[in-house]
Parts: structure tokens; sequence; C-alpha cells
């Protein structure tokens, strides 16, 4: 991931460089993020996409208990309920309440129950899942370049999304598209520069 995330900058500031270089003989001035630009659009930027335009772009449907797992649920629901919604991971929360209790993901499954041998029949998902003592969130105005960083410092591929309650999750998939999306935006409108249809 710290790969990508490299690549990614390494190209955004060559970019730069050459359209900066590129501009000084016409007089124009453009400025990655967005600050400074005398094209009709400005870029947004990386620097100021957030995590509430990710959710977005995954649909109406963000949230809903398709997303959550209960501490008392066999771990064999969870895991079903993962397969059947083509997700890596579950909130959990307290049985009878929305307060967050962790998280459950396929790795947990993987390390807890697979390797160890046990069943998924008979083990709860709060005998499985990471605490939320160790669970690592973001709210929905967390940038997303700093989401990624959390991500790739903590090894983590899901990250919850919480505004005072669960408003959805993201995943590293999420993030990469974000970042994707982002800079094919961005190489479009430095393409068009180049080619002289901004005055």
């Amino acid at each position: 991931m710290q790969g990508i995330f490299r690549a990614v900058r390494s190209c955004q500031e060559t970019l730069k460089a050459a359209i900066l270089q590129h501009s000084h003989g016409r007089g124009k001035i453009f400025t990655f993020g967005g600050t400074t630009s005398s094209s009709p659009e400005q870029l947004k930027g990386l620097e100021n996409v957030t995590v509430a335009e990710v959710l977005m772009t995954k649909g109406e449907e963000k949230t809903g208990s398709w997303l959550w797992c209960r501490t008392n649920d066999a771990v064999i629901d969870a895991v079903k309920n993962m397969a059947k919604n083509n997700i890596g991971s579950l909130v959990v929360l307290k049985p009878g309440e929305e307060h967050l209790a962790g998280i459950i993901t396929e790795r947990d499954y993987t390390r807890k129950i697979v390797a160890q041998g046990r069943s998924p029949i008979y083990t709860t998902v709060g005998e499985i899942m990471t605490d939320k003592d160790k669970l690592i969130t973001v709210t929905s105005d967390t940038n997303i370049l700093q989401a990624m960083q959390l991500m790739t410092e903590n090894r983590i591929r899901h990250i919850p999304v919480i505004d005072g309650k669960i408003v959805g999750m993201i995943s590293i998939v999420d993030v990469v598209r974000a970042v994707v999306n982002e800079q094919s935006g961005e190489l479009k409108q430095m393409n068009e520069f180049i080619k002289g249809d901004y005055y």
C-alpha cells in the first residue's frame, strides 16, 4: 500500500513540475489541490477528498443490518453475512444496543477459527472479534489520505466510519478507487491544459 501511495505522489509531483514548466511560456498558473488555477475548473485534489465523499460513491445504501452483527451471534452467521453481501468485515454491536463493541473480519475468522480448529457454530463473535479499545475508526470528515495512512500503518483493510453512531465502512479497495479516480481526473485536466484548452 505504501508503494501505491508513493507512486501516486511521485506521478503527481512529476506532472505538477511539467505543467508548471510548460505554463511559464503562456503565463498560465496551475497548482495541484485546486488552490490556484487560471482554468475554469479547479482540481479538488486528494488533500480535500473526505471519507463522506468516498461513502457516497458506494451507493445509497451504505449502512444497514448487513453491515453489523452482535457479540452473541455465532461466528458462522457473521461469516455467512459477509459472504452474502460480499464484504470482508462487520461492525460488532452489543446485544440489544447500538453501542459499538468491536469489529470482526475475514482475518479474525481465518486466524482464530480455521487456524485453531475451533467451531464457527459454537463460537460467538464476541470471542474472536477485535475489541473496540483496539479498533481504529474515522469520521466522515476525515481526509482520504489520512484514512489511507491509518490503514497502511496499522496493516488493516477495513475502517468503520463513526459520527457518534456508525455511518458506514470503508475498505482499502474504496480508498484505492478514490485515489485512482482523483488521479484520472487530474491527469485528464492536465492533458487538456498542456494541449492548450485552457486560456
